[in-house]
């Protein structure tokens, strides 16, 4: 954003009266959470992507209970 731009838009929020600076506070709040959710969601996408590329045989169910476990147990441990 240009600083002229912005410039512009600070002097307009400032005449605005406080409820409406704290409407447009939340809504760029809310702006800002859909971008970060956005990028997370692409991140995952990306994610689940390069893993299904390493065609890795699916866990059993007893690999995954012993992941649930270790994963647990190093929780515990770090919280000692």
């Amino acid at each position: 954003m240009s600083a002229i731009v912005e410039q512009a838009l600070i002097e307009k929020l400032q005449k605005l009266p406080p409820q409406r600076q704290a409407e447009v506070r939340d809504f760029v709040e809310f702006l800002a959470a859909r971008e970060e959710r956005a990028a997370a969601g692409a991140r995952l996408g990306e994610s689940l992507a390069r893993l299904d590329a390493l065609n890795l045989p699916p866990l059993s169910d007893e690999e995954i209970e012993a992941e649930i476990q270790a994963a647990r147990q190093d929780r515990s441990t770090r919280r000692a």
